[in-house]
């Protein structure tokens, strides 16, 4: 393995923008790259352009008339109709979409195909993780999956076994679909339950088609599930998992909506735990997939607050220069954060719960307990089918 870890960044994913009002507000990647130079980590990785991914590479995923309509509506967003799921409330189609989304793609797809060479150990784009857009229609703020095109590069170049660690608060809808009937690839998700958020997938059932039975991994939480119950059910499944399935790649998505202040989702989780969950990826990575890690961001609503302290966490983690969590935030971020959001930043890299303590599996198993509850119904659903004990 060759060169440092890689991030991926090209100004131009900002223009990812469903205008105001929407939720996906890219001053969140604008503030996330800010806070990464702020503190210095800029030092410690190469910062990448990679290529926007063209026709040929979008295709490994989606079909060629759905990108036919994004490039449509990318040209005249006027006519959109909620064809395709562009025009909806949730993907109302905007000048230019189709070129962002590509440039998105683009650079998750570079950061795996880097991985896999041996030019980098580790590569962070921590604007892509856009893991609803389905192989036909866009969906849940998400137009193309670069989490599913990195993954389907992989396979390309030929990687046997990918494993796929989503830790949004939303179910990682769209990669699972990519793969379902795909063995070579393991997809795991932690998500708030189905009943009570969007997609409304990821029930613990959901375990691949016959042809890939148990490559499909879905553990739903309950809502209100915080730092002990989320790190319990984590570590309850995932490492297992890895160890057992031995990818030759770990690519993770660390959607920061499981936050206690993100407002479209009701778990509550910490920065801290965030983080914790950030150093466990980076050791599994090491321990079953060669070190080789591609990590990609995701959903995160709270942009100020939020999502620039848990991505920039990511980036120093996957750069081998963790931020340690007492760090002070530069003054001079803070009050660029303020300039452009008229919102006051956070002072520490901390929400002064680290570290986080919790109960491994092995502790016991409380049988009135909710979260051991939905724990135990995603090992029983799949550990006997590839052959481990639930």
């Amino acid at each position: 393995m060759s060169g440092r870890t890689q991030l991926m960044w090209d100004e131009a994913v900002t223009r990812y923008d469903f205008g105001a009002g929407h939720p996906m507000d890219p001053v969140r990647l604008a503030l996330t790259r800010g806070l990464v130079g702020a503190l210095g980590l800029d030092a410690a990785v190469d910062v990448v352009r990679a290529k926007r991914a063209g026709e040929s590479t979008l295709q490994l995923v989606h079909r060629e008339d759905y990108v036919n309509a994004v490039k449509a509506a990318s040209e005249n967003p006027a006519a959109a109709d909620g064809t395709y799921g562009i025009g909806t409330v949730d993907d109302p189609a905007f000048a230019g979409m189709h070129e962002v989304s590509a440039v998105i793609a683009g650079q998750s797809v570079g950061a795996a195909e880097a991985v896999w060479r041996g030019e980098a150990p580790h590569a962070v784009n921590f604007a892509g993780g856009l893991h609803h857009a389905m192989p036909g229609g866009a969906s849940g703020f998400c137009i193309y999956n670069d989490a599913a095109l990195a993954i389907a590069r992989l396979l390309e170049l030929g990687a046997e076994r990918v494993a796929y660690v989503d830790v949004d608060v939303h179910h990682g809808d769209g990669v699972q679909a990519a793969f379902w009937e795909d063995p070579r690839v393991l997809t795991v998700s932690l998500h708030e339950h189905p009943r009570t958020l969007f997609p409304q997938t990821g029930w613990p059932q959901e375990t691949g088609a016959d042809c890939a039975e148990g490559s499909a991994v879905n553990v739903a939480l309950p809502a209100g599930t915080g730092d002990q119950g989320w790190l319990r059910a984590f570590h309850a499944v995932v490492p297992e998992l890895l160890a057992d399935f031995r990818p030759q790649v770990l690519v993770t998505q660390h959607g920061a909506d499981t936050h206690f202040e993100d407002p479209l989702a009701h778990l509550a989780v910490s920065l801290d735990a965030q983080r914790a969950v950030q150093v466990a990826l980076h050791e599994l990575a090491h321990q079953h997939a060669g070190g080789r890690w591609v990590a990609l961001g995701g959903g995160g609503y709270a942009v100020v607050d939020v999502v620039p302290r848990s991505w920039t966490h990511l980036v120093g983690i996957a750069a081998e220069r963790p931020v340690a969590p007492e760090t002070p935030i530069p003054e001079e971020w803070r009050q660029s954060v303020y300039a452009r959001t008229r919102q006051d930043a956070p002072r520490r890299m901390t929400d002064g719960r680290w570290p986080v303590d919790f109960a491994e599996w092995e502790a016991g198993y409380d049988p009135a307990d909710r979260l051991d509850q939905a724990v135990l119904a995603t090992r029983k659903a799949v550990f006997p089918l590839r052959g481990m004990l639930p």
